[in-house]
């Protein structure tokens, strides 16, 4: 019998200052500093808030959670909306073989994501089938929203994308959609992180509410998309969500029910919403099997070790065992099943695969 594994759905890995191109920091678009201590962008800096930010260090924090396998995200700084075109292709090839050579040197501990940018769907077609036929990278990171050619922001499931998932669902991928960005559309002054706190939340709920309208989870039967963060707005707004398209028929002509995508096969959420009461929801709204661990390591708003919070990577399930939220067993395979499932899908030979590649 195969031991039950603990996989990360929700990871972050920061390159070593000296791993990232020069170009990088000549334009100003990503770099860390020499001691670690910051990442930065042109007129923007972040904390290195945890040593396990970088590679030899994130294995030594997963052995001491007794965490077997993590799937590691593409860093939302990445996603080049607003670069030159040339500088956008550039910085996300890097992020791309940057993820591969963590994933094929570390085969047994990490799953890496790959991210392209849908402004420019045939670049973006061209990157996932090099990333899929080249580096068997099989997860396809994207975010909820993003700058097109001519400056207008878009929700990333705008029909305009749809080659985009034609081409994940012939690939079988599983998807990711993250949010960032939302200071540079959302018309707010950026003060006490209210873009992380609140925005961010709702860019997930709005990619949802697209995804689910254009009845993308049937269409694409292949494709497998999860929800950072829980899509933890798109719970509470459910209700809100029928209410209008019952309401206002007009709005919605040729669209889908927002009732037919609840609990569906094809759209995941991680844990990520730091208190049981919103778990409980996202439990009741989708099911257990939709649902996968996601610890958003090592970020401050992430499931890390924190004496304030009395937190762990974790707790969020054992309270949930505690308070009869879930089972133990539906625990186990929000940890394991539920996550191969969505990376995998029905395709018990890639199941298979990654189970023996985890393994070893």
């Amino acid at each position: 019998m195969k031991p039950k594994l603990r996989i990360n759905g929700h990871s972050h890995l920061l390159p070593y200052p000296e791993e990232i191109p020069k170009f990088m920091k000549e334009k100003g678009i990503f770099w860390v500093d020499k001691d670690r201590k910051y990442m930065l962008q042109k007129n923007w800096k972040r904390p290195v808030t945890d040593s396990s930010f970088f590679l030899d260090e994130k294995l030594e924090w997963m052995e001491r959670n007794d965490l077997d396998h993590a799937v590691v995200l593409n860093l939302s700084q990445l996603y080049g909306n607003g670069l030159r075109v040339e500088e956008m292709k550039k910085a996300l090839r890097f992020q791309n073989d940057f993820n591969a050579k963590v994933q094929h040197e570390h085969p047994s501990k990490f799953t890496c994501g790959f991210v392209v940018h849908p402004g420019f769907v045939r670049s973006a077609l061209w990157e996932i089938e090099r990333c899929v036929e080249e580096l068997d990278m099989r997860l396809l990171c994207l975010p909820t929203h993003y700058m097109d050619t001519i400056g207008t922001w878009r929700c990333i499931f705008d029909e305009e994308n749809e080659p985009i998932f034609e081409m994940a669902n012939k690939y079988n991928l599983a998807v990711e959609i993250h949010p960032y960005d939302g200071e540079k559309f959302i018309k707010l002054e950026n003060t006490a992180w209210r873009f992380h706190l609140i925005w961010m939340l709702a860019q997930c709920a709005d990619a949802y509410h697209f995804l689910t309208l254009n009845g993308y989870p049937d269409k694409y039967p292949n494709m497998r998309v999860c929800f950072a963060h829980g899509g933890q707005l798109a719970q509470i707004n459910l209700g809100r969500r029928i209410q209008g398209f019952d309401g206002r028929p007009d709005l919605f002509e040729g669209k889908t029910h927002p009732r037919k995508s609840v609990g569906h096969k094809n759209i995941f959420f991680d844990t990520l919403v730091h208190d049981t009461g919103s778990l409980q929801l996202l439990v009741e709204n989708q099911k257990p099997q939709q649902i996968i661990m996601g610890l958003d390591d090592p970020y401050p708003l992430g499931e890390m070790e924190s004496d304030k919070q009395s937190s762990y990577p974790g707790k969020i399930l054992d309270l949930a065992v505690e308070r009869d939220i879930l089972t133990q067993k539906q625990c186990d395979a929000i940890w394991e099943d539920n996550i191969i499932t969505w990376l995998c899908g029905d395709d018990k030979v890639a199941a298979d695969k990654l189970y023996k590649r985890i393994l070893g």
